[in-house]
């Protein structure tokens, strides 16, 4: 009984909703996060569990496709495109919930 007094909840991730320019990613609570531009891509590592899913959204009217996966530090969101992608990422909470929209761009 304790243990679960003091062990957090973890954070889970509810959905992902797809935008004319990015990604709107729903979760319980703010996760911890960390996020890199890598050789084009964007890559968003989360402290929280949830289900693997991808997509595709349009870009200027080219595809660009995302995927979110676990791995060993959390699950992880990759947005890769035939192109370079620049983005940005900015949370708020709202609705009792943690909205993080993801930015892109070439």
């Amino acid at each position: 009984m304790i243990g679960r007094l003091t062990t957090p909840v973890p954070v889970e991730l509810q959905q992902v909703d797809v935008l004319a320019n990015g990604l709107v990613v729903w979760f319980s609570a703010e996760p911890k996060l960390h996020g890199e531009l890598v050789d084009g891509s964007l890559g968003l590592l989360f402290d929280a569990k949830g289900k693997p899913q991808n997509g595709q959204l349009m870009l200027n009217g080219k595809h660009v496709n995302w995927r979110v996966r676990d791995t060993d530090g959390g699950l992880l969101l990759t947005v890769v495109a035939a192109r370079a992608l620049q983005g940005d990422w900015a949370g708020a909470p709202q609705d009792g919930r943690w909205r993080l929209q993801v930015s892109l761009r070439e």
